[in-house]
C-alpha cells in the first residue's frame, strides 16, 4: 500500500485490520481490489494461529509434565511442550547432565598434542529446543522476578561473563534441571535451583 502513496497507521491486531479497511474504503486508486483478499488471508492465518495456540495451551495443561516444568520461572507452554517432545522418556538418559550436550549446550573442544581449545557451544541437537531454552534462561536474567538460586547463579555469572554466554549456560543448566524434574516427578524448588 506505501507503495501507491496509501501509508498505514501503526498498529497491531484488530487496529491495524481497522486502520487498512478505513483506508481502502477512502481509497479510488483500485487498490482495493488487491488488498481486500490479502487482509482476508491475513485475518485468517491470525484466527488460524489463535486457535493452535489455544489447543497447545490446553494440552500444556492437560499434561503433568508440561505442568510439572512450567513450574519454573520462565518456562511457558511452547518451551515446556517442545522439551517433553523432544525428550520423549526421560529415562532415555542415564544422566540429567548427557541432555545439554545432546541438545548442544556444552563447548566445543579440540584437543590435538599440545592445543587444548575450548570453542563456542557445539550447537548439535534440536536446534528449536535450545533456542526455547535459551530464550527462557533470558527472560529469567532479564524480566523474571522471581527469585531462585537458579537465576542468582545466572546472575552472578552474567556479571562475570556477559549476557550472551550467561543465557547460554543458565540454558544449560535449565536442560539439566528440567530432564531432573521429569525424571523424578517432582516441581521446581526455588531454594535450591533444582528439583526437590
Amino acid at each position: 500500500m506505501k507503495t501507491f502513496g496509501v501509508v498505514v497507521p501503526a498498529g497491531k491486531g484488530g487496529s491495524f485490520d481497522a486502520n487498512v479497511r478505513r483506508l481502502l474504503e477512502a481509497d479510488e486508486t483500485g487498490l482495493a481490489a488487491i488488498v481486500w483478499p490479502l487482509l482476508q488471508a491475513w485475518r485468517n492465518t491470525r484466527s488460524q494461529a489463535a486457535e493452535l495456540n489455544r489447543q497447545l495451551v490446553a494440552d500444556a495443561r492437560n499434561s503433568q509434565a508440561c505442568r510439572l516444568l512450567m513450574s519454573i520461572p520462565g518456562v511457558g507452554t511452547v518451551t515446556a511442550t517442545a522439551f517433553v517432545t523432544a525428550i520423549e522418556d526421560p529415562e532415555n538418559f542415564r544422566r540429567s547432565r548427557s541432555v545439554g550436550a545432546w541438545l548442544g549446550l556444552t563447548t566445543r573442544r579440540y584437543q590435538s598434542g599440545q592445543v587444548d581449545y575450548d570453542g563456542h557451544i557445539s550447537r548439535r541437537g534440536d536446534r528449536h529446543v535450545r533456542s526455547l531454552l535459551y530464550e527462557a534462561a533470558a527472560v529469567m536474567l532479564s524480566r523474571s522476578s522471581a527469585e531462585s538460586a537458579l537465576r542468582s547463579w545466572g546472575l552472578r555469572l552474567k556479571e562475570r561473563l556477559g549476557f550472551k554466554r550467561a543465557a547460554v549456560a543458565l540454558a544449560r543448566k535449565l536442560a539439566v534441571t528440567m530432564h531432573a524434574m521429569l525424571r523424578s516427578g517432582e516441581l521446581f524448588d526455588r531454594a535450591a535451583g533444582a528439583a526437590i
